[in-house]
């Protein structure tokens, strides 16, 4: 696996099969890929009864720049994937084996570049690994933070 995200020594939390509820939206030639994402994990969030904290609100944001770095630079979203266990796993599917970058350092007040880091910052983990011709970009939220809305260690 390769990680783009947090140190290493931080992989993605395994589940227990019995722990974990999947949710896959296919998005291969879809318009309007980041609303129909969005509206998706807001229903799962909300269905989980994770939708009442602004942790759920960093959920919507960190799926709107996955899909949105997904549209821009990896020719589109294949497939969003939402696994609920203790966290909350966010997969973006691409078709594009290029490795997700940031940007070198955003300037402020200008628009772009500034996908990833909100990822980073928002996400207790993230990273990425090939699959196929392609790639999974994931994102993963703990599940405290979303029942309390406190950031993890807080």
């Amino acid at each position: 696996m390769k990680s783009s995200g947090p140190p290493a020594g931080h992989p993605p939390r395994k589940q227990s099969a019995a722990a974990r509820q999947r949710r896959q939206l296919a998005l291969d030639g879809a318009r309007g890929q980041v609303a129909k994402g969005r509206d998706f994990t807001r229903q799962a969030l909300r269905d989980w009864g994770w939708d009442r904290t602004e942790s759920s609100e960093d959920c919507l944001l960190v799926v709107s720049e996955l899909l949105t770095n997904a549209n821009l630079h990896a020719g589109g979203c294949l497939q969003l994937v939402l696994t609920l266990g203790d966290s909350l796993r966010i997969e973006v599917v691409d078709g594009s084996p290029a490795p997700p970058r940031r940007a070198p350092a955003p300037r402020r007040g200008i628009p772009g570049g500034h996908g990833l880091y909100i990822v980073e910052r928002l996400s207790d983990r993230w990273g990425y690994e090939p699959q196929g011709h392609g790639k999974v970009v994931w994102a993963e939220i703990e599940g405290a933070r979303l029942v309390s809305g406190e950031a993890a260690g807080s």
